[in-house]
């Protein structure tokens, strides 16, 4: 399996932007579809965006389409969450995934996880 390290939460203003990062190792990361979850208190975590092995096809929550943005570099094992325009219901732990799928929504589709990474919107 593909170990995976978010980076990149804080606290941040309404209105402001983060950049999320996940950091993969162990297996050839360009292997995987990637996915981006978030968990608020006491709700269930949810799906956030997804995107290919190779980035050519892209998936959104509605909640947060158009104002997020998922890619990746796989020469770095990288893979990013652009987060524009933040609004407090978008406070969450922030989770990226890995699957050996195509691409998936689902979170029982993927097997590994990272530690998940807090990020905080004030209004």
């Amino acid at each position: 399996q593909v170990q995976l390290v978010e980076s990149g939460g804080g606290l941040v203003q309404a209105g402001g932007s983060l950049r999320l990062s996940c950091a993969a190792s162990g297996r050839t990361f360009s292997s995987y579809a990637m996915g981006w979850f978030r968990q608020a208190p006491g709700k269930e975590r949810e799906f956030v965006a997804a995107i290919t092995w190779s980035g050519g096809r892209t998936s959104y929550a509605d909640s947060v389409k158009g104002r997020f943005t998922i890619s990746r570099d796989n020469a770095k094992n990288t893979g990013y969450l652009q987060m524009n325009s933040l609004k407090p219901e978008d406070t969450a732990v922030y989770y990226c995934a890995a699957t050996y799928m195509y691409i998936a929504t689902k979170s029982s589709d993927y097997g590994s996880w990272g530690q998940g990474t807090q990020v905080t919107v004030s209004s």
